[in-house]
């Protein structure tokens, strides 16, 4: 866990010195020059610290290091005399409204008649009536363009989560796409992404009803691309969108599983270890099936050192356990730890160690059902409090009800995967396939029922909330000095909170005074282009061709960082001798 803040802090370091190699060659040197100088100048007795100076110096380093290479390895290509390129499928088409969505593996491509190895990564969207499947090679004879930066102040930067995904370009073709050959789904790289696809269908046929199979696929095999708008949005503002993503909850349902088929065997040392390993295996055959995403591959690691710490008769520490598991996703993949999904889901487990013990003390139930009740509630309260001002951050919104919604969905979502990993397994027998099969579907049903009964209650979400960086680290400041109280000095434990207190005051004043009390913003669009004009607190707004969906996804991010209106007043031009 010490070990945590530097190596993310050599990562950070190296993305705001634009991964300078020289920088971190001189780094390096300045970390040898002053461990040499501690070595000759400090007394014996400062040993350790001599020793804990070098080795946080080069975690800090080696963050620089995979920083540099992380960016991703695929250079640049100039497309300008380039005829087309040759590709690889790297995923299922998926469908949207007037086109199919997939992203292609660049293999080589073809300039001034002579074909050069290139790679890179281009997500296309085509009308082809040959569907792509993962493993194709094709030819395209066309070149993409790249995808273009933000236009206006806030807006996502989907080029910037494109490119971290390793993703330079994009396409728009009609059909010009000509497949020349495929690999057999048996022995190709994308095994597991064809035997998804195959269990998709499959979950198809035995919930015919479209939007209890979109949730039971996500639920079950983390398909969340499935989901109809109306449907995610209902989750996310009861604010149970974690119970969609396969995370800890589904694979330690899956160990919970495993353990229980040999319990009535009593297998020993040697037997026991040899059946843990293969729980292992069949941990992560289930992380690789759905997609591989962080909350699951956190789950997945932590539940195999919980693993390795059983065989070896040991109960490691949760905190270390988390951090390793970060440090190691971080290691093979530095771009997640930009990732919505890391974030989320390890402060979610943080918090659950971290507050759950505290807020458990609260109350002591005199009922075995009120204690399972507590619990649930308990376990929701911690997860909301730690996520819930990177929530606000991203998603500038709050579930108000998130306290009944999860205390009624999770025991369902229990039960969804309690019938649906066996219907996966099982399925294939005639009347079990079918009894499991009926039973995911009901149950997946009444969720959806409870869900949307649930939106439609009064004030069930507060949105255009927003919350500054600075804010954020002020609330998890606070958060930790509570969790903090009884086990470090009071005195200590007040100062610090008054420091905090009076940092965030005042970079919230300073803030205040260096923003601009009037302002003028100019919006573009592929459509239009729209004015935003703030005085004294009032905004107007001049509209000229913007729709209503791109006001919603690249003009209302800015406006909700300013607190301004969603619907501003109207800004009129008047035309005097032939100027506006």
């Amino acid at each position: 866990m010490r070990y945590l803040p530097f190596f993310i802090a050599g990562i950070f370091a190296g993305k705001a010195w634009n991964n300078d190699p020289s920088i971190i060659f001189i780094a390096l040197i300045g970390t040898w020059i002053l461990y040499a100088g501690l070595l000759i100048f400090t007394p014996l007795h400062f040993r350790q610290l001599r020793s804990a100076v070098l080795g946080y110096s080069m975690l800090f380093l080696f963050g620089n290091w995979i920083s540099l290479n992380a960016v991703n390895s695929y250079s640049k290509i100039a497309w300008n005399s380039v005829d087309g390129y040759l590709a690889e499928v790297v995923n299922y088409d998926e469908e949207k409204p007037n086109s199919f969505e997939n992203v292609l593996k660049i293999k080589s491509i073809h300039t001034d008649g002579v074909w050069e190895n290139r790679s890179g990564q281009v997500v296309i969207y085509h009308q082809s009536k040959i569907p792509l499947l993962p493993g194709n090679v094709v030819w395209i004879p066309s070149i993409p363009e790249a995808i273009s930066s933000p236009r206006n102040p806030n807006e996502f930067n989907y080029s910037g989560y494109l490119e971290r995904k390793g993703i330079l370009y994009r396409q728009f073709l009609k059909e010009e796409i000509y497949v020349l050959n495929s690999s057999s789904p048996f022995i190709s790289i994308y095994f597991f992404k064809h035997l998804r696809k195959r269990l998709s269908e499959f979950l198809e046929s035995k919930i015919p009803d479209r939007a209890s199979n979109q949730i039971a696929q996500a639920i079950l095999l983390g398909q969340k691309q499935f989901l109809e708008k109306d449907l995610k949005q209902a989750y996310g503002q009861i604010g149970v969108m974690h119970l969609l993503a396969v995370s800890g909850l589904h694979v330690g349902i899956i160990y919970a599983l495993l353990m229980v088929v040999i319990k009535p065997f009593g297998l020993k040392k040697v037997a026991l270890k040899t059946y843990l390993w293969w729980v292992i295996v069949l941990i992560w055959v289930y992380a690789v099936l759905t997609g591989m995403s962080p909350s699951v591959v956190r789950a997945a690691i932590m539940f195999s050192l919980l693993i390795l710490g059983q065989m070896r008769e040991r109960k490691p520490s949760i905190f270390n356990v988390l951090a390793f598991s970060a440090m190691l996703m971080i290691t093979f993949n530095p771009e997640v730890i930009f990732e919505v999904g890391f974030q989320l889901s390890y402060l979610a487990v943080a918090g659950i160690v971290l507050f759950q013990p505290k807020l458990l003390r609260l109350w002591q139930p005199d009922y075995q059902w009120q204690e399972y009740l507590w619990q649930l509630l308990v376990v929701s309260m911690a997860a909301q409090l730690a996520t819930f001002p990177l929530t606000v951050s991203y998603f500038h919104s709050f579930p108000t009800y998130f306290l009944i919604g999860n205390l009624l969905i999770i025991p369902i979502t229990f039960l969804v995967l309690q019938f649906g990993v066996p219907l996966l397994f099982f399925g294939w027998i005639p009347w079990l396939g079918e009894l499991l099969g009926f039973l995911v579907s009901k149950l997946v049903t009444f969720q959806n029922f409870l869900i949307v009964s649930i939106q439609g209650l009064p004030f069930s979400n507060f949105d255009r909330l927003t919350i500054s960086f600075y804010s954020m680290i002020g609330v998890w400041l606070m958060l930790l000095i509570w969790v903090s109280w009884d086990y470090y000095p009071k005195r200590k434990l007040v100062w610090l909170a008054l420091i905090g207190c009076f940092s965030w005051a005042g970079i919230a004043v300073y803030a205040n005074f260096k923003s601009s009390q009037e302002e003028l913003i100019i919006y573009h669009t592929s459509q239009g282009v729209m004015l935003d004009y703030a005085y004294s607190g009032k905004v107007k707004s001049w509209n000229q061709g913007v729709r209503p969906q791109d006001i919603s996804y690249q003009i209302d991010p800015y406006r909700v960082l300013k607190n301004w209106d969603a619907i501003p007043d109207s800004l009129f031009f008047i035309k005097e001798e032939g100027v506006f």
